[in-house]
């Protein structure tokens, strides 16, 4: 098939399926072509996260995660629906605990609500413990749409999508360069050569280095932090019965150490936010020195640091002491002790900072001239993967 019929999609994680599947439902006068470096799919952020489906309460009203959100939210349920995956609304609760919390959750309310959120309701310390027996807590804002999937299995069902619509996924492939060519682009892989009209990059941890490979700007760059998980033991596991979140710290983007209930019934606590020693990093001790170099060289890298030393040292801290870890958690569900939580596994978040040190919030999707590369996608990235499709496809012309 000539370049020209070509859409050419890097990333075999959810987002990029996402986009191909969309592409096929949209511009069937395509063929969709896949590239994932990996020997499966969903590898990296997709496979290793809380699969927490997000209803929109935390993002600034009019900004791109507050509107591909709420849409994405919806659009996922369907599909979910329509395909016999799983999708559980158990509904999450987000608790202040002390004093200082509440004007910080009045705010998250107001923006909450601004979202226009499904069901959000404030409610009282004792309406928590209807909700959650075990939960304390002084007020709360009540989700009820927030609900948990398998974001994996769904990733994998967008791929089947496309194949079924005729086009190709190829493993083990992993883009190496770009250059535009006349009407099309050409991308230099670890397996030749493959040309499109149009080049869309859902790279992820990688998505600062497609970024350049492209023409693009160095800013912003990947830091990647690692959360970490706590299991909970089959005999307390159900002492939670849906999602507690803390209030969140506005400075940041992560949501806070949670307790959260898997589509198989499990219940993790986590994750935490611990500065990576590799993009992959999924274990501890993994350590790729071109990550370091990269991540040391970035003057972005350094001002965050600068700004932020003191909630890094103490992240590190409940990294390395599970005790300290699970003492977070227990201000909010104090029936669960140390004997009853084991490590759990992990993931690496690709989090985007700009050359100032500041930590991007909102999805960051660049747009030129035949190549489309997706600068910043973190949570609620996976549920709103079908909306982002729609976004992008909408920009293809």
């Amino acid at each position: 098939m000539a370049a020209e019929d070509q859409v050419v999609v890097i990333g075999g994680g959810i987002l990029g399926l996402a986009v191909g599947r969309e592409i096929t439902l949209r511009r069937p006068d395509y063929r969709v072509v896949v590239l994932e470096k990996e020997s499966r799919l969903a590898t990296h952020q997709t496979g290793h996260n809380s699969g927490v489906v997000h209803a929109g309460i935390y993002y600034r009203p009019g900004s791109l995660k507050a509107e591909l959100c709420t849409r994405g939210r919806g659009m996922l349920r369907e599909y979910c629906q329509d395909k016999a995956l799983p999708y559980q609304e158990l509904g999450k609760l987000v608790v202040a605990v002390q004093d200082a919390e509440v004007e910080r959750l009045n705010a998250l309310e107001r923006s909450a609500t601004e979202n226009a959120v499904p069901g959000l309701r404030r409610i009282g310390s004792e309406e928590i413990r209807e909700i959650e027996p075990e939960a304390v807590g002084l007020s709360a804002l009540h989700s009820p749409a927030t609900a948990v999937t398998d974001f994996a299995a769904v990733a994998r069902s967008f791929a089947r999508d496309i194949e079924a619509a005729g086009g190709e996924i190829r493993l083990d492939t992993r883009a190496l360069a770009m250059r535009r060519f006349g009407r099309g682009v050409q991308v230099a892989t670890s397996r030749g050569i493959v040309a499109g009209q149009r080049v869309i990059a859902c790279g992820g941890l990688e998505s600062d280095r497609l970024g350049v490979a492209a023409g693009g700007p160095a800013a912003p760059r990947i830091v990647p932090f690692r959360g970490e998980y706590l299991v909970v033991s089959r005999a307390k596991r159900d002492l939670v019965r849906g999602l507690i979140y803390p209030v969140p710290d506005p400075r940041y983007p992560f949501l806070g150490v949670h307790f959260t209930r898997r589509v198989d019934g499990s219940l993790e606590i986590g994750p935490n936010a611990v500065l990576s020693t590799a993009r992959e990093g999924h274990a501890r001790r993994q350590v790729r020195l071109r990550d370091l170099r990269e991540m040391g060289t970035w003057p972005g890298f350094w001002r965050m640091a600068r700004n932020h030393w003191r909630t890094g040292v103490r992240e590190v801290t409940g990294s390395v002491s599970t005790r300290t870890y699970l003492k977070a958690a227990q201000a909010y569900v104090p029936g669960i002790e140390l004997g009853d939580v084991s490590r759990g596994g992990a993931g690496v978040r690709a989090q985007a900072v700009d050359r100032d040190g500041t930590l991007v919030d909102d999805f960051r999707i660049d747009v030129d001239d035949g190549i489309t590369v997706v600068r910043n996608a973190p949570s609620p990235a996976a549920t709103s993967s079908l909306a982002i499709a729609q976004w992008v496809v909408d920009r293809l012309a």
